[in-house]
């Protein structure tokens, strides 16, 4: 079951990489799908695929670098390494549940790599 979920999420997110055709998505997900991003303003369905279609416009050559796709259950967890050429990386940990062969919802978490190192400062104590 995990796998099938892994190469659901996989297909589905390397299309849109590949394609850029954001509405080839629509059909992986479920039509109360939920986005859970605390700074995001999308949560419906709708809402995302909108705001993935305006910003793809900015981030059309963006290269992603699968990192991780773990699953377990329901839930499937890519981690990638993103960024434009010649411009800032992020990573970014997306949480997907599926209800079936549809992804229910999202939990994304995204991190500017150029900021690791000062974020990593409260580790400094148990260093020394």
């Amino acid at each position: 079951m995990s796998t099938d979920k892994k190469e659901l999420l996989q297909r589905a997110m390397s299309n849109l990489i590949e394609t850029g055709d954001v509405d080839a998505l629509a059909p992986a997900l479920s039509d109360d799908f939920l986005h859970h991003r605390p700074d995001a303003m999308t949560r419906t369905k709708s809402e995302w695929l909108a705001a993935i279609r305006a910003a793809w416009e900015n981030i059309a050559d963006m290269q992603v670098e699968i990192k991780h796709v773990l699953a377990d259950g329901d839930h499937v967890v890519l981690h990638t390494r993103r960024g434009l050429p010649n411009g800032p990386e992020i990573t970014v940990v997306d949480v997907w549940r599926f209800d079936g062969d549809l992804i229910a919802e999202a939990w994304e978490i995204i991190e500017p790599t150029a900021h690791a190192p000062a974020n990593l400062q409260w580790w400094e104590p148990a260093l020394r």
